[in-house]
C-alpha cells in the first residue's frame, strides 16, 4: 500500500497564500496502518503545486515510526491510549532515558502539536487517520460538540458518537480538552485497496467544509460521490452501545465474518473466550471487530440514532441547558471538581446518561456509587470555529 520505511515525523507541510485555519493530519499512530499515510501525501502533492490558493495551512505528521517501519500495531504499549493529562504527567516526569519506543514517539508527537498549535494563523483543525482489520465502510469518531458534529456531517460518512467514553486515551483527548476540532477517521480494511481513497476523499471535503481550498481543486462532488457509493446502506449516525474490552488472559478470538456495521441479532455468536461463547444480548450493529493480533478492544456494538435528536441536542445546547443541570433531582456538582457532575443513579433514574448527552456531557466512569459527567469542551483554548 505504501512504503513506510524511512519514513520521518513530518509527512509534509503546505503554507497558503492567505491566512486561515491549520488542519493537522496525524497518520500511522498504529503501525499496522500506513494507509492514511499514503492518503495524506496524495493530498499533499496536490496541494504542493498550488499553494498560493490555499487558505490556511496543512500539516501532516507521522505517528508510530518505529511500528510503522515493522508494520505492527504497537512495539510496546498502543500510542493512541496514553493522551490522558495524568498519563502525560507520568511521561513528563520521567527520565527520557527510561522510555520505551512509544514514550520516546509521544514526547516527538505531544512537542510538535504544541508547536502548530502555538504557531497557527488561525484555528487549528485535527484530523486522525485510522484503519480496521475488519471490512466495512469508513465511519468517523468524535466527541459530541457542535462543531466535531457539523465537521462530520458534512464529510456524508457515518458518525459514531460515545466512543471516547469507553477508550481512554485517545489522541483526540489532547486536542478535545483544548477546545480544538478533532476527529478521528477509520477509513476501511487496513490493506482493502479502496481505503486510502477513502482516506483521500473525507480530507479534501474536511478542506473544502473548512473552506480552505474550492473547485476545481477540491472536486467535492467526485469525493462526494465515492464517499455516498463507500457507505450505502450504512446509518448515518449511531451511538456505542458496548466495548467488550480484552485482555491476553481472556483468549478472546473473534468468530469470523463480522464486517463493520453489520446487523447483529440477539443470540447471535460473537466471540469465543476462555469462558466459552459470548452471545449478542440484544440486536445493534457490530463495529471495529478484532481480526489481528494485538489491541485491547474486542469489539464495540452500537445502535442508530435519529437526527432528529442532534436537532434537539443543538437547541439545547444553544439555550444553555447545561448551567441549570444541577437543578434536577439527584444531580449535583462534584465538590472536588467544578468541570464534573455527579448524578446519583437511585434518585435520578430515568434516561439520565441520554439527558447529559443531549447537553454536551461526556459520560465517565461511576465516581462513588454515582455517575460522574464532564463537560466535552471544558478548556478552549482554540475554540475559534463557532459554537460548542
Amino acid at each position: 500500500m505504501t512504503a513506510t520505511l524511512g519514513l520521518q515525523r513530518e509527512l509534509g507541510t503546505v503554507h497558503g497564500g492567505a491566512s486561515g485555519p491549520t488542519l493537522l493530519v496525524l497518520a500511522g499512530i498504529h503501525g499496522n496502518e500506513p494507509a492514511g499515510v499514503a492518503a495524506v501525501q496524495r493530498v499533499l502533492s496536490a496541494l504542493r503545486p498550488v499553494a498560493q490558493h490555499l487558505r490556511g495551512d496543512v500539516v501532516a505528521l507521522a505517528g508510530n515510526l518505529p511500528a510503522l517501519a515493522e508494520g505492527r500495531r504497537f512495539l510496546a504499549r498502543d500510542l493512541n491510549r496514553g493522551w490522558l493529562p495524568q498519563s502525560l504527567a507520568t511521561l513528563q516526569a520521567q527520565a527520557p532515558a527510561t522510555d520505551s519506543p512509544e514514550d520516546a514517539q509521544q514526547r516527538e508527537l505531544l512537542a510538535r502539536f504544541d508547536e502548530v498549535v502555538r504557531t497557527a494563523r488561525g484555528p487549528v483543525v485535527f484530523v486522525d487517520l485510522h484503519t480496521s482489520s475488519a471490512d466495512g465502510p469508513p465511519f468517523l469518531c468524535l466527541a459530541d460538540t457542535i462543531d466535531n458534529r457539523d465537521l462530520g456531517l458534512a464529510t456524508g460518512v457515518p458518525i459514531i458518537l460515545g466512543i471516547e467514553e469507553t477508550i481512554d486515551g485517545a489522541s483526540l483527548e489532547w486536542f478535545s480538552s483544548r477546545g480544538i476540532v478533532a476527529i478521528a477517521v477509520e477509513g476501511g480494511r487496513h490493506q482493502h485497496p479502496d481505503t486510502v481513497g477513502n482516506h483521500e476523499a473525507v480530507l479534501w471535503l474536511v478542506l473544502g467544509h473548512l473552506g480552505m481550498v474550492g473547485e476545481p481543486l477540491l472536486q467535492r462532488d467526485l469525493h462526494r460521490g465515492h464517499l455516498r457509493r463507500a457507505t450505502a446502506g450504512v446509518p448515518p449516525i449511531v451511538e456505542i452501545a458496548h466495548r467488550h474490552a480484552i485482555t491476553a488472559a481472556d483468549r478472546f478470538v473473534m468468530a469470523a465474518g463480522w464486517n463493520n456495521f453489520q446487523p447483529v441479532r440477539k443470540g447471535d455468536l460473537l466471540a469465543h473466550d476462555k469462558d466459552g461463547e459470548i452471545r449478542a444480548g440484544y440486536a445493534c450493529r457490530m463495529l471495529l471487530p478484532l481480526y489481528q493480533a494485538l489491541g485491547d478492544d474486542g469489539y464495540f456494538l452500537a445502535r442508530p440514532v435519529a437526527r432528529f435528536w442532534l436537532g434537539v441536542a443543538r437547541w439545547l445546547r444553544r439555550l444553555r441547558f447545561d448551567c441549570v443541570v444541577t437543578w434536577l433531582p439527584g444531580v449535583r456538582r462534584d465538590p472536588h471538581d467544578a468541570l464534573t457532575i455527579l448524578a446519583n443513579p437511585i434518585v435520578a433514574r430515568w434516561f439520565v446518561t441520554e439527558i447529559f448527552h443531549l447537553l454536551g456531557f461526556r459520560r465517565l466512569r461511576q465516581r462513588d456509587g454515582k455517575l460522574a459527567f464532564s463537560r466535552r469542551w471544558s478548556r478552549p483554548e482554540n475554540a475559534r470555529l463557532g459554537r460548542q
